[in-house]
């Protein structure tokens, strides 16, 4: 008879939301399929307005989604993932250059980038850019990736006490990005040598900068009073409690929600992570 040990499932779900903008510039595979050992998840947000955000984010998102897909197929995919994630959001800042030397309209042009894979309850990533990977475990929400913009310099400057408060909140520089797929050498490129463990109740934020609209603390209590909920419901509640700001100048809004669950009645023999996967788009 095997041995019973806890294995996982997933449960994920992901949201998409044009906020008050008129135009969708993020875009998001969340990919858990049931059965599957491996999920993926690849966002990015794109700059460039409406000639050209949209295609700049669709261009990495495709590119890196479709070259993590070819090499998941690898038996030693997992020893070489963290090369994968890099040679892959190269590619795609490849695939943007050519793009823009094809259509000079476009220059200009690019995209965030935070793309994930897990393994074996291994979290491996890659983040370019200003989207935000949080990890909740435990009632306590944290940001796994660097801020590739101006803001945690300005933050440092309201702690130092150099500016206040409310100007270091409105300061006109805070978005301003430090790093960002655009066809040119990348200056920052944030990829941990090593995984980060995972555990059975852990859930993964993988958004877009719109989602931080909300605070941090915001996004942790709306995790809290839903962490024993699927999924989609923590979607719909992260949705409604932006809606709830009514703020004219909300962003696009991305975002997946990936919960680990504790598989029933499996044995480890037979164990298979499962999902619940579904995506909601709003605007």
């Amino acid at each position: 008879m095997a041995a019973m040990t806890p294995s996982f499932d997933f449960d994920a779900s992901s949201a998409l939301s044009m906020g008050q903008r008129s135009y969708q510039e993020d875009a998001l595979i969340c990919d858990f399929s049931r059965g599957a050992e491996i999920g993926l998840t690849v966002l990015a947000d794109g700059m460039g307005g409406h000639a050209a955000g949209d295609v700049a984010s669709k261009i990495v998102v495709t590119e890196v989604f479709s070259e993590l897909t070819f090499q998941r197929g690898n038996e030693a995919f997992e020893e070489t993932v963290r090369t994968n994630l890099f040679d892959a959001a190269m590619a795609a800042n490849a695939c943007l250059r050519d793009h823009m030397e094809t259509h000079p309209e476009t220059r200009g042009m690019g995209a965030t980038l935070v793309a994930t894979v897990i393994i074996n309850k291994r979290l491996y990533w890659i983040s370019i850019g200003d989207s935000p990977l949080f990890l909740y475990r435990n009632g306590s929400l944290k940001q796994l990736n660097e801020d590739h913009s101006m803001a945690p310099q300005i933050d440092f400057m309201v702690k130092s006490g150099l500016i206040d408060h409310e100007e270091g909140r409105c300061h006109p520089d805070r978005n301003t990005l430090t790093s960002v797929l655009f066809g040119e050498k990348v200056p920052l490129v944030d990829c941990p040598q090593e995984p980060t463990d995972l555990q059975v109740g852990d859930m993964l934020i993988v958004a877009s900068d719109g989602l931080q609209f909300l605070t941090d603390a915001e996004i942790e209590e709306v995790l809290r009073l839903h962490e024993d909920d699927h999924s989609a419901k923590i979607a719909d509640r992260l949705l409604d409690r932006l809606a709830k700001l009514n703020d004219p100048d909300l962003d696009n809004v991305s975002f997946s929600v990936v919960k680990l669950k504790e598989a029933q009645n499996q044995n480890v023999t037979d164990a298979k992570p499962a999902v619940r996967e579904g995506i909601r788009r709003v605007g």
